[in-house]
């Protein structure tokens, strides 16, 4: 896993890779450059690895604020057309379907604003631990695109429950760490000194399980997880997304 990451800050000790990112002066927000990179290391985590545990933290005072959003006027720009925002898009896709598909247990270390697309990549990992001042929000409709982004809708109303999804995606309201810990959204809260201790506690067990087992107990999750979904309507989510922002950038 030696790879001279621009957007990533990834360590590896023993059975655990730590996976920060590394833009703190865009908030982390997740531009093309980061979901290349995560695509690297979630394609390395095969059995020979030895990972048993990832964990996904931001650098600076953020977890995530977002998509990149300097990048859509640039790919518009490109290609008016909208292919470079789908390519864009399927990529956000395959990083979350990795997150939540790999072998290996998925911690998400949340800290400050986690914002859309942060709050994305945050549910697809397995377990979520929160700083009691963390502040979440998806604010999609009130930037004038729909709630596309790696397929978030569907693992949202699954993991929420459809109710307050609803809400939380209508109205773009901001909401805290002890409602994202009702909602599920977090499995715990906890004083922002005390997130490493929180995350250590959960790496303990997990490196000491049988691989083999925690790759079946995943395999088991993900399918009763989807086996309601008839159909995946996530696969037009870069579609959706390019349309919408092609559309509003040709009002302009």
């Amino acid at each position: 896993m030696m790879h001279d990451f621009k957007s990533l800050l990834v360590t590896h000790e023993g059975p655990v890779l730590t996976v920060q990112l590394n833009c703190p002066e865009t908030g982390n927000a997740i531009s093309g450059e980061i979901l290349d990179e995560l695509l690297v290391v979630l394609g390395a985590l095969d059995e020979e690895s030895g990972i048993r545990v990832l964990v996904l933290s931001g650098a600076g005072e953020d977890f995530c604020l977002g998509g990149d959003r300097a990048e859509f006027p640039a790919l518009l720009a490109a290609d008016p057309t909208g292919v470079g925002l789908r390519a864009l898009g399927n990529k956000a896709r395959r990083v979350c379907e990795a997150l939540a598909s790999t072998d290996v247990v998925t911690v998400a270390r949340l800290h400050g604003g986690v914002v859309g697309a942060g709050v994305g990549l945050a549910v697809f990992c397995d377990l979520r631990v929160g700083a009691d001042t963390c502040r979440f929000r998806l604010p999609e409709l009130g930037l004038g695109v729909p709630p596309a982004w790696g397929g978030i809708m569907p693992r949202l109303l699954h993991e929420a429950g459809a109710a307050r999804i609803r809400e939380l995606i209508l109205t773009a309201d901001n909401f805290d760490a002890t409602t994202a810990q009702e909602l599920s959204i977090l499995h715990k809260v906890v004083p922002e000194a005390e997130l490493d201790g929180a995350v250590t506690r959960w790496i303990k067990p997990l490196v000491r399980r049988s691989p083999s087992a925690l790759r079946t107990a995943k395999v088991m999750l993900n399918a009763y997880a989807n086996a309601n979904r008839l159909a995946d309507a996530t696969l037009f989510d870069a579609e959706l997304l390019s349309s919408a922002l092609t559309a509003a950038s040709a009002r302009h």
